[in-house]
């Protein structure tokens, strides 16, 4: 039984107010996580741009651009 099995099936011994108490903690958490890796993908984005990695263009220089790329 793999592991995801077995935290589910011991989750389902609880009683349902615990049961909907996890489900809350866990959403929560997931939030959060998102959050940090969004954080995480600025960050690694701004230090790319500050690098010279992107340059500042209007979003038609950029539908433009790839355009030229797709033919």
């Amino acid at each position: 039984m793999s592991s995801l099995d077995q935290v589910l099936d011991e989750a389902m011994t609880l009683p349902l107010e615990q049961r909907e108490m996890l489900v809350q903690i866990l959403e929560n958490r997931i939030t959060e996580d998102r959050r940090d890796q969004i954080a995480f993908n600025a960050a690694i984005s701004i230090a790319e741009f500050e690098a010279g990695y992107f340059r500042v263009q209007t979003a038609s220089e950029l539908m433009q651009e790839l355009q030229n790329h797709l033919d």
